[in-house]
């Protein structure tokens, strides 16, 4: 599988955990949480959609091997680690984990910019279809065309 279409499938894993949970949220918890609570595990569904649509549009930049880079697959582990940690923290504290546990959100916090200022470095740092070197865009896709899976991602 390629790093693309390993990307957008697990986006569209989390895109549909997201939505499962926005719904079970409005239709099971909000009855039985209390207010503050359960506006906390809404910003932990809103933060997972959010990050979550940001991870399908890097997987569909990834397709362009110009831009399917280290650094860029490194903004990918960094983004899911923040939904891990930040959303996650939320979720469990939701469901009764101890209060200490609300600490590991700030953490996935600063994953999750420091995702965002990776994937910004990244792409900041490829060179323009125009400006790359002749034929090496071309050289890449052609030797990706080429393999046994073809282009598949």
């Amino acid at each position: 599988m390629t790093d693309s279409r390993r990307t957008l499938v697990i986006a569209a894993v989390l895109i549909t955990a997201a939505t499962a949970l926005g719904a079970f949220g409005t239709h099971a918890l909000k009855p039985v949480l209390p207010p503050a609570r359960f506006d906390s595990f809404e910003t932990g569904v809103q933060y997972h959609f959010f990050h979550s649509l940001g991870l399908l549009a890097i997987g569909v930049l990834q397709r362009d091997l110009r831009y399917d880079t280290p650094a860029l697959r490194a903004a990918i582990r960094l983004l899911l680690l923040g939904m891990l940690l930040f959303a996650g923290s939320i979720y469990a504290m939701t469901f009764g984990a101890p209060r200490w546990f609300g600490m590991v959100a700030p953490f996935g916090g600063v994953s999750l910019m420091s995702a965002w200022l990776v994937f910004a470095w990244s792409v900041a740092r490829t060179a323009p279809a125009d400006r790359a070197p002749a034929g090496a865009a071309d050289a890449a896709r052609s030797a990706t065309l080429s393999s046994p899976m073809g282009r598949a991602g």
